[in-house]
């Protein structure tokens, strides 16, 4: 998996130019799962994700995690995280999980997050979206199996 996290003022996703995920102060979420994902690692970086300390403290200090700020997050599936770019200029994503496995996962993801009692908006799995943010920093962090 792949977490590709934006710290945010506000964000929002539309569909067909309907909003059907919006939040405030809170965290962008985009997630890739790749073929060798499973829960256990979605477990894993939901616990990193909700714990990561990148919200600035009273001293300007990122030492405040998403809860202790009352953040929100909103969570996109993004296959495109997964693009391989090695071979001339068209990515390829044979490296993304096929569809329903990663649906799954995406659900998944998103009920643990719930879980940690934060509110949670997301996106539409496999729809052609437009995502709106204001991104507050800016702080972009990329989450994998590596900081675990």
């Amino acid at each position: 998996m792949k977490v590709l996290i934006q710290r945010v003022k506000y964000a929002e996703v539309k569909v067909d130019g309907k909003s059907v995920g919006k939040i405030s102060k809170g965290l962008l979420v985009f997630l890739g799962v790749g073929h060798e994902d499973n829960e256990e690692l979605a477990d894993k970086l939901v616990k990193k994700l909700i714990n990561l300390r990148i919200f600035e403290d009273e001293n300007n200090k990122m030492n405040k995690a998403l809860k202790d700020v009352n953040g929100e997050l909103l969570i996109v599936s993004q296959f495109t995280l997964y693009a391989d770019c090695s071979n001339g200029n068209r990515p390829s994503f044979t490296n993304a999980c096929e569809q329903t496995r990663a649906n799954e996962l995406y659900e998944y993801f998103k009920q643990k997050c719930a879980e940690y009692d934060v509110n949670v908006e997301s996106g539409v799995f496999g729809a052609d979206m437009k995502v709106e943010l204001l991104n507050d920093g800016p702080v972009t962090i990329m989450l994998d199996e590596s900081v675990i």
